[in-house]
């Protein structure tokens, strides 16, 4: 090759590249002989169907317990309910009740609200007029010792003018207020 000439051909590779695993070229090998013909063997058959025909029954047993089960469920979900809405029931009512008597007692307290105006209305108008006396009988209190000495006056002088009317000297002081009865 060094000297320009060509290399001799090699035969193609006969697997996968690098693995060593070759391609099989050919037929492939015979089937295995077949054994002893068929034969039913009843013991280990006979064990699993057993076995089977347990799990059928078990199965059975259970999905008809679960039948009674949901139909005793589906009567108490069914009570639960028609409790459910008698107690809706009586509770709707009860509330209707109480809505009733809650605007009633809220009708009375309205009602007494413009009652209590009215009251405390009176009530300052009584208080005023109470005040009003008050300052009457407190000047009447205050006074009353100096308009009693101004009425012994004024009733020695209508003596004495009565008596000077009829001719007669003026009058002590003292017997006009016995006359009076003042003393």
């Amino acid at each position: 090759m060094n000297m320009g000439g060509t290399l001799a051909p090699t035969a193609a590779p006969g697997g996968v590249a690098g693995t060593g695993i070759g391609l099989l070229q050919g037929a492939p090998p015979p089937p295995p002989e077949a054994g002893a013909a068929y034969s039913k063997k009843t013991e280990e058959s006979g064990g699993v169907i057993a076995m089977i025909d347990l799990l059928i029954a078990d199965l059975e047993k259970e999905m008809t317990q679960a039948k009674v089960e949901e139909k005793d469920a589906q009567g108490d979900y069914e009570d639960f309910l028609a409790e459910a809405a008698e107690k809706r029931a009586k509770d709707s009512k009860s509330y209707a009740e109480k809505e009733g008597g809650h605007a009633e007692a809220t009708s009375d307290l309205e009602d007494f609200k413009g009652n209590l105006a009215a009251s405390e209305k009176s009530l300052k108008a009584t208080l005023k007029y109470i005040s009003s006396l008050h300052a009457d009988c407190d000047f009447l209190v205050k006074y009353y010792d100096m308009r009693k000495e101004m009425r012994g006056k004024e009733i020695d002088g209508l003596v004495n003018a009565k008596a000077a009317l009829h001719g007669a000297s003026f009058v002590e002081s003292s017997r006009s207020a016995r006359f009076l009865g003042q003393q």
